[in-house]
């Protein structure tokens, strides 16, 4: 049977073996910029400067917990075979990861909408880019607040 001491010392050592696992863990995380989203939005759009308009994008401009924040977009196209949204990509300029995600949409979608929740480290800009299937590029932006526990931040 192990005594007291011994016990006491196993805890304080997992104690500290779980703090630096999480402090290596968040050591090499780095938080993307507005630059990266400006490169990834070069890179998909050939180059070409998007366009403002078509699409609405639904974000609050506070969000009191930024691991559920709403997200919406609704991009305005007939969605015929010769007119419809190929793809829609969403972009976080401050979370770790810059492309949160990626939407393909075909002319057999009735319309180009979705209703989802994703997380944002921090207050900062979303962006949300429309590819158009005529190569067009549509582009919408808003700035979220994220406060932690609803008191600012």
């Amino acid at each position: 049977m192990a005594s007291l001491s011994d016990a006491h010392t196993r805890r304080v050592f997992l104690k500290l073996t779980a703090a630096g696992a999480i402090t290596l863990a968040t050591a090499g995380a780095a938080f993307a910029n507005p630059a990266d989203v400006e490169t990834l939005i070069q890179k998909m759009t050939g180059g070409k400067k998007p366009s403002e308009g078509r699409i609405t994008l639904d974000l609050p401009t506070i969000a009191e917990n930024g691991l559920v924040v709403p997200l919406g977009f609704d991009v305005q196209s007939p969605m015929t075979e010769n007119d419809y949204v190929k793809s829609v990509h969403i972009f976080a300029e401050s979370n770790p990861n810059v492309q949160v995600a990626d939407y393909t949409f075909t002319p057999l979608c009735p319309k180009a909408a979705i209703q989802v929740r994703m997380r944002l480290a921090q207050t900062q800009r979303v962006t949300a880019l429309a590819i158009m299937s005529n190569g067009d590029a549509y582009i919408a932006r808003k700035e979220v607040k994220v406060t932690i526990g609803g008191c600012g931040g």
